[in-house]
């Protein structure tokens, strides 16, 4: 379908005539440097600093639900290593042609996955947020667009959702179409518009290609430095991120979401190199450019960013961001939206 530029008034939308949109602050899977990725807590401390949009990752259960997780591999980010009724469930899989040891969500129910609970992924470099190790539950989509809805309404501010579709081409593979389940729930919600407030990520093409022929809802296409999407083994993000690229990207999306080092690379020792055209290019061929993923920790920033040699010591994440909304980013992922939204 033919696809307006001018979608999602909550992204896309900009300020009176005369002054630049402020950046928005899309909570990287919620407050996640303060607390559990992907929890309850996580999303509304996000809200609470002030984030435009959360960000639910979603991977599906055996029986077709979503649910938001990081990975479909759940060892490292709830308790379920401790429950001796799953021991059998550990195994090993090729997702995306790497072979990953643990337990899949794809191999759970619902109801058994709902008996889990979340933990910080990163202890060693956030041990404060293992304090509420064990305390929430995995959520489902439909819980996130809850929670969305609940703090639009308390706050008075529209709360975005910006849902990413993890590994869809495994998933189909093994009978479980992301792509169906995500337009019934959207459809559900009411979130198919061209002005809902949800941005829809995806590194593979093909699943954000074939939405654009089905919802209105604005589309954003991932990209990293390296590599390229699972199921386009012709294509690189390095490509796509090229003038000609882009203009294909565009076909079918509205913005493209790309990792710091697209924008500011860094040299071998990381320090900050001269910034890249791709903000420009993107603009040019009517894309918005969101930027992944900003964190406090030394362990994360460019070396002229670092506060000491300490990785979980937090650096200058400010001026880190400050810099890259004086570049003209139009949106950007933080495990700190309080810090990003201070930023701006």
């Amino acid at each position: 379908m033919i696809r307006l530029i001018l979608t999602a008034a909550l992204f896309l939308s900009g300020t009176p005539a005369m002054s630049a949109p402020a950046p928005k602050v899309i909570a990287h899977r919620g407050a996640s440097g303060e607390r559990p990725e992907h929890t309850a807590s996580a999303y509304r401390l996000a809200v609470e600093q002030g984030a435009d949009f959360i960000e639910p990752d979603l991977v599906m259960s055996r029986d077709g639900h979503f649910v938001v997780r990081h990975e479909n591999e759940i060892g490292g980010t709830t308790d379920v290593a401790d429950r001796p009724g799953f021991a059998t469930l550990r195994t090993t899989k090729a997702i995306d042609g790497v072979q990953i040891t643990g337990w899949f969500t794809e191999d759970f129910t619902l109801a058994e996955l709902k008996t889990l609970r979340a933990r910080e992924r990163l202890p060693l470099l956030r041990p404060g947020n293992a304090a509420w190790d064990d305390q929430e539950a995995i959520l489902t989509f439909d819980e996130v667009v809850a929670l969305a809805r609940e703090e639009t309404a308390r706050t008075g501010r529209i709360i975005g959702i910006a849902p990413e579709l993890k590994h869809p081409s495994y998933f189909a593979g093994i009978g479980l179409p992301m792509e169906d389940a995500l337009v019934a729930a959207l459809e559900r919600h009411g979130l198919t518009g061209a002005d809902a407030p949800v941005l829809i990520q995806c590194f593979e093409v093909g699943p954000l290609q074939r939405l654009n022929a089905r919802i209105d809802a604005p589309l954003l296409q991932l990209m990293s430095v390296t590599g390229g999407p699972a199921d386009r083994p012709d294509l690189t993000y390095a490509a796509m991120s090229t003038a000609e690229g882009l203009r294909a990207v565009a076909a079918y999306a509205e913005a493209i979401g790309v990792e710091t080092g697209m924008i500011v690379p860094r040299d071998d020792r990381a320090r900050s190199l001269t910034p890249t055209s791709l903000i420009a290019d993107s603009h040019a061929a009517g894309l918005k450019v969101v930027v992944w993923t900003f964190r406090a920790e030394n362990a994360f920033l460019p070396l002229e960013r670092r506060h000491g040699e300490v990785p979980a010591d937090h650096g200058d994440l400010s001026g880190y961001l400050k810099a890259f909304y004086a570049l003209g980013v139009d949106a950007v992922f933080s495990d700190f939206p309080g810090a990003a939204v201070a930023a701006r």
